[in-house]
C-alpha cells in the first residue's frame, strides 16, 4: 500500500471515529441534563471532539455514585419517618400564605421536619466566630461534632484545634470531616491530618478521590457544607472554614485579599437538625450508622424562643436540587422585598427568570457581590449578568477591595431568611453537598437587615451607565466564563 493510500486509510477512519463520536454525543449527553449545560457540552465536543469527549467521561456525570445515592435515599427515608409528627411551630396564623407550601417543598426533597422554639444569632466577624466556635467547644461535656469544607491548622485556627485537643483529653467524643480535595489544596494539610490524629480527634475525609483505595467519583463533585455541633445544645453554620482568611495563598496574600463571612449560632431543638446532617455524611463515609434517635432530639422542648427554623440538604446525591427549589420558592413567593447576597453568583435560567420577574412584579431586589474576583472564571461568568440584572431594575452593590464578600445569605420580606453554606451558582445547585438554614421570625431578619445595612455602608453601587462603559476585552472574557460555566 502507497503512503497516499495509507494517508488516504487513515484520514477515513479518523473521519468515521469523528462522526461517531458527534452522532453519540447528540444521543448521549442531553439526556437528563439541562439544555443550556447539553448545549456546552456539545459544543465542546464538536469542537474539540477527543479532548471534549475525555472531559465529558471524567467530569460529565453530576451525581455520586449509584450506591452512595441509594444510602442517602434510605436514611432520607428513616428521616421522613421517624420524624413523622415532631413539628412543633409558633402560631402558624401569622406565617406568610405562602409559607405552608415552602415548608412542605423541603420536607419532601431534603426530608427535614420544621422545627420551633429556636434562637439564633449572626457573627460576620472573622475572628469573632472562631472564638465563639472555639468558647463552645472548650465547654462541651459529650461530643463534639466538626464538618467543614476547608479546614487548616495555622495561626489563626491553633486555639480551635487546641481546644478539640483539650475536649478528646477530658474524654469528650470529637468526630471531624473535612473535605478531601478542597482541603488537599492548602497549605498545611498533611500538617492538619498530623496534628488531628496526634490530638486523637476522629477525622474522615469526605468525598475522597483515592482509587487505589476503591474511594472515586467524579473530583468535583465536593462536600462544601460547614457545620459545628456541640453537645446537641448549640451549632454553628454558614458560609466560613476553619482557616486564615487569607486561606494561605501567596496570590491572595500578594493581593491582600481577606474574607468576609456570616455565621450563624443556634440554640434550641433545631441543632438535632444540623446534627442529623453531620450524622447521615459520617454513615456515608464510614458506614457507622446514627447512635442517636433524631425524632427525640428534635422533640426536646425548647425555651422561650421565637424562630421556626428548617434544615436543608442539597447536593450531588439527591435527584433534586433542593437548594435551587427552595430558592426558587421564595423569590416567586416575595411580596415587597428580596436582598440576596452570593460570592459566585451565576444563576441559571430559571433563578435568573424568577429575579427579573420579581422586580416586575414590582419586588424590590438588592444583589450583593464583591467588588474583585478570587476565582477568574466564576468573576467574569457573573460579571455576564450583570448586564441583564441591572436592566431588569436589580440593584447591584459591590462589596469593596480587597475583602472578598464570601458570605451566602438572602432575606425575603420582613420574616423569612436563608443562610448557609450554598452560593447562587450552578456549582452549589448541582456539585456541591450543601445546607441551607430556612428561618421564619422578624428578630432574625432584623438582624439580618443589619448586617445588610452594613454592607451597604461599604459598598459602592454598579449602575448600568457605568457598567455600559467596560472595555471590549472585559465583556469578550466575561462572555466566554459564561458559556465554560454551563459545563455540569
Amino acid at each position: 500500500m502507497s503512503s497516499e493510500q495509507t494517508t488516504l486509510v487513515v484520514a477515513s477512519i479518523l473521519f468515521v471515529v469523528d462522526l461517531i463520536i458527534r452522532i453519540t454525543a447528540v444521543i448521549v449527553v442531553p439526556r437528563n441534563r439541562r439544555p443550556t449545560a447539553g448545549m456546552a457540552w456539545l459544543l465542546a465536543i464538536f469542537f474539540v471532539p477527543y479532548l471534549g469527549v475525555l472531559f465529558f467521561v471524567l467530569i460529565g456525570n453530576p451525581k455520586l455514585p449509584k450506591h452512595r445515592r441509594q444510602k442517602q435515599a434510605d436514611v432520607d427515608r428513616y428521616i421522613r419517618e421517624s420524624t413523622h409528627g415532631v413539628e412543633r411551630v409558633s402560631d402558624s396564623g401569622d406565617w406568610p400564605a405562602w409559607f405552608e407550601g415552602v415548608v412542605r417543598l423541603n420536607r419532601n426533597l431534603g426530608s427535614m421536619p420544621l422545627i420551633g422554639s429556636n434562637s439564633a444569632s449572626l457573627i460576620g466577624d472573622y475572628q469573632g466566630s472562631l472564638d465563639a466556635m472555639t468558647a463552645a467547644i472548650r465547654d462541651a461535656k459529650r461530643f463534639v461534632h466538626v464538618e467543614f469544607y476547608i479546614l487548616a491548622y495555622d495561626r489563626t485556627t491553633e486555639h480551635f484545634f487546641d481546644a478539640l485537643g483539650e475536649a478528646v483529653a477530658r474524654g469528650v467524643d470529637v468526630r471531624l470531616m473535612l473535605d478531601h480535595v478542597a482541603s488537599l489544596r492548602v497549605k498545611g494539610y498533611r500538617k492538619t491530618l498530623d496534628r488531628l490524629t496526634a490530638m486523637g480527634v476522629r477525622w474522615e475525609l469526605m468525598l475522597p478521590v483515592q482509587p487505589f483505595k476503591g474511594k472515586y467519583q467524579r473530583p468535583d463533585l465536593r462536600n462544601h457544607r460547614k457545620i459545628l455541633v456541640v453537645d446537641g445544645e448549640v451549632g454553628f453554620m454558614g458560609s466560613q472554614n476553619i482557616i486564615d482568611r487569607s486561606y494561605n495563598k501567596r496570590s491572595n496574600i500578594r493581593r491582600g485579599l481577606k474574607w468576609k463571612e456570616l455565621v450563624t449560632r443556634v440554640e434550641g431543638p433545631i441543632v438535632a437538625g444540623l446534627d442529623a446532617i453531620f450524622a447521615t455524611d459520617w454513615y456515608l463515609e464510614t458506614g457507622e450508622e446514627p447512635t442517636r434517635d433524631l425524632a427525640d432530639s428534635l422533640d426536646q422542648p425548647g425555651e422561650a424562643q421565637d424562630l421556626d427554623c428548617q434544615v436543608v440538604p442539597s447536593g450531588p446525591g439527591y435527584p433534586n436540587e433542593n437548594n435551587l427549589k427552595l430558592f426558587l420558592a421564595l423569590l416567586y413567593a416575595a411580596e415587597e422585598r428580596i436582598i440576596l447576597t452570593s460570592p459566585y453568583f451565576v444563576p441559571d435560567e430559571a433563578m435568573l427568570r424568577a429575579i427579573s420577574g420579581a422586580t416586575q412584579r414590582g419586588i424590590h431586589v438588592e444583589l450583593f457581590v464583591s467588588e474583585i474576583g478570587d476565582q477568574a472564571l466564576v468573576y467574569h461568568a457573573q460579571r455576564s449578568y450583570y448586564e441583564a440584572l441591572l436592566r431588569a431594575g436589580v440593584k447591584i452593590y459591590m462589596y469593596k477591595a480587597p475583602y472578598i464578600l464570601h458570605s451566602k445569605h438572602f432575606t425575603i420580606d420582613d420574616d423569612v431568611a436563608v443562610i448557609g453554606s450554598s452560593n447562587m451558582d450552578i456549582r452549589s445547585f448541582e456539585l456541591n453537598m450543601e445546607v441551607s438554614l430556612l428561618v421564619r421570625g422578624a428578630s432574625f431578619v432584623r438582624e439580618m437587615r443589619a448586617v445588610e445595612d452594613g454592607y451597604r455602608r461599604d459598598s459602592h453601587e454598579l449602575t448600568l451607565e457605568q457598567w455600559m462603559k467596560q472595555p471590549l476585552r472585559s465583556t469578550v472574557l466575561d462572555n466566554l466564563a459564561r458559556l465554560t460555566s454551563a459545563l455540569q
